[in-house]
C-alpha cells in the first residue's frame, strides 16, 4: 500500500538515498530541500526548517498532492564545526535551531493528521556523533544526542495513538560531505570504524525504510546505530 512520506533535507547524501529506498518500495515520497536543484522523480519542496512558516506551507503543498503525511523521516541537518574556545553562540545556536528545533517543527506538523488517523510513523536521523562525543563539535554533538531525549519522551507521549519514534545514528557515511577530507583524514576515521570502512548512504536507508516498516510495528523508542561498531556501548 502506497503511503505518503516525507524526507526533509532529501536532496542529497543520506536523505536522498532514504528517498529513493522509500519510494523503489512504491511509496509517494516528498522531499524539502533549502538550496540547490533538488533531485527529480520526487515531489520537491524547497522550504527552511528554521521557518515554522516555511514548514507549514510546505506540509500543505504535500498533503495536496500526496495526502496527509504518515511517515515523516527529519533528516535535515548542518554542521558549524569549531573548538569551543573559538566557538561563536550563533554556531553553537543555528546549529541548535536546524538540527534539533527543526526536527520538533517537522514532527509537531505531522502529528496533527497522525493523531486523527491514529497511526504513523517518525524518524529522526542523528549520529554516533551524537552519543560518543567529538572534539571541535559541541553544537552538533549536542543537537543530535537532543534528538535522543525528544524520540523518547514523544514515544511515551502518543505510543497509544500508534505513532512509533525511532532513532538512526549513523557513522561515517560515504557522501560529498565526507569526500572533501584528505586521505590521511580518511584513513584515521577508518582505522577508528571495527568494520573497516566507511558506510553508504544505502545501508543507512535500508535501517530507516525497516523501522517504517510493518515489520517494526513494535519498536519504539529505540536509537539504532549504523557506524559500522564505531559508538558501540554509547
Amino acid at each position: 500500500m502506497s503511503r505518503s512520506v516525507l524526507v526533509t533535507g532529501g536532496n542529497r547524501g543520506i536523505g536522498l538515498a532514504i528517498a529513493r529506498a522509500f519510494a523503489d518500495a512504491g511509496d509517494k515520497v516528498a522531499i524539502t530541500y533549502r538550496s540547490g536543484e533538488p533531485p527529480e522523480g520526487f515531489l520537491a519542496v524547497k522550504c527552511d526548517i528554521t521557518d515554522s512558516e516555511q514548514v507549514d506551507q510546505a506540509y500543505k503543498e504535500i498533503e495536496a498532492e500526496h495526502g496527509p503525511v504518515e511517515v515523516l523521516v527529519a533528516n535535515a541537518g548542518v554542521t558549524k564545526d569549531q573548538l569551543l574556545m573559538r566557538m561563536s553562540e550563533e554556531d553553537f545556536t543555528s546549529v541548535l535551531d536546524t538540527n534539533l528545533t527543526g526536527a520538533f517543527r517537522v514532527v509537531k506538523r505531522a502529528n496533527r493528521a497522525m493523531l486523527r488517523a491514529r497511526k504513523g510513523r517518525v524518524v529522526l536521523i542523528s549520529s554516533v556523533v551524537g552519543l560518543y562525543g567529538g572534539p571541535g563539535q559541541a553544537n552538533y554533538a549536542a543537537s543530535k544526542a537532543g534528538l535522543v531525549g525528544f524520540a523518547r519522551s514523544l514515544a511515551r507521549e502518543l505510543g497509544s495513538r500508534n505513532i512509533t519514534f525511532n532513532v538512526v545514528a549513523p557513522g561515517f557515511v560515504d557522501t560529498d560531505m565526507t569526500k572533501v577530507l584528505t586521505d590521511e583524514q580518511r584513513e584515521g576515521i577508518v582505522k577508528q570504524v571495527p568494520l573497516g570502512r566507511y558506510a553508504k548512504p544505502e545501508e543507512i536507508a535500508a535501517t530507516v525504510r525497516f523501522l517504517a516498516s510493518d515489520d517494526a510495528s513494535y519498536i519504539t523508542g529505540a536509537v539504532i546505530p549504523v557506524d559500522g561498531g564505531l559508538g558501540m556501548g554509547h
